[in-house]
């Protein structure tokens, strides 16, 4: 495998789904009927689903990544903020971080192989998507040692999380977009101490909504992959009705794969 678009015979189309304003645990355990499905599509040597992508922009949440493996019950208390927030842990890499209103959450749910793509180059190309992007609303963003995209070596605008599970990946990005960046001062994100959030309203992009960039950025996700194209889907496209129902009532739970 390379880092090379995939071949014309393999390419396939994106399915988007932009979710909007929503709780994290909705799109959570979204990604997790989806995740199940190319799973099962693996197990029984099967066609697998399309590659997905949900956008989200969720209400307020601190996500813990797989490094943050011991939270007091004080720090637990400090990142609610008296019922403002929820937390909830992901098997996610990383550390602990911020998602909410003016933040633009991307999830690709995919399968690797089909994109001819190993684990290094496909974080890789998560980031440079997102840098392809910020280059044309006129943001010069890099990466570093440290993980995410930054536009200084001291301001990061990208968090980057993933996880895989034989070659499924889930999670993906956190761009923030109008932010309410003091959201980020509560916490050390990702553990990087000295480090600091911005977005693209405070580095003088404005007028954005989340939604815009989701469909901005879904466009640059296929040309860095090399998909064929991409096409905005439902959640009637992507689930059957009973499964739709039930992950509508709130009856899926999200468990994790």
């Amino acid at each position: 495998m390379s880092c090379s678009p995939a071949s014309s015979t393999t390419r396939h189309i994106l399915h988007h789904l932009h979710l909007g304003r929503i709780p994290f645990t909705k799109t959570g355990a979204l990604q997790s009927l989806l995740v199940s499905k190319h799973l099962r599509a693996k197990a029984s040597a099967t066609t697998s689903p399309p590659p997905t992508l949900l956008t989200s922009e969720f209400n307020p949440v601190y996500t813990l990544g797989r490094r943050e493996t011991s939270v007091t019950d004080e720090q637990l208390s400090h990142l609610r903020y008296d019922g403002k927030a929820e937390v909830h842990s992901t098997l996610r890499g990383g550390q602990t971080t911020f998602h909410g209103p003016g933040q633009m959450t991307g999830y690709l749910i995919c399968d690797l192989k089909s994109h001819n793509l190993t684990p290094r180059c496909y974080i890789r190309k998560l980031e440079s998507s997102i840098i392809s992007l910020l280059e044309k609303y006129g943001v010069k963003a890099f990466t570093t040692e440290d993980p995410g995209v930054w536009v200084t070596t001291e301001e990061k605008i990208c968090a980057v999380g993933v996880h895989m599970r034989r070659n499924v990946t889930s999670y993906g990005v956190g761009l923030n977009v109008n932010t309410d960046l003091r959201w980020l001062d509560r916490i050390v994100g990702c553990g990087l101490v000295g480090k600091r959030a911005t977005s693209l309203q405070r580095l003088g992009v404005e007028g954005k909504t989340v939604e815009e960039v989701a469909g901005d950025w879904a466009t640059e996700l296929v040309r860095t992959i090399g998909m064929a194209g991409t096409k905005r889907v439902g959640v009637e496209e992507l689930l059957g009705d009973e499964e739709r129902g039930a992950w509508e009532r709130g009856e899926v739970l999200g468990k994790e794969e």
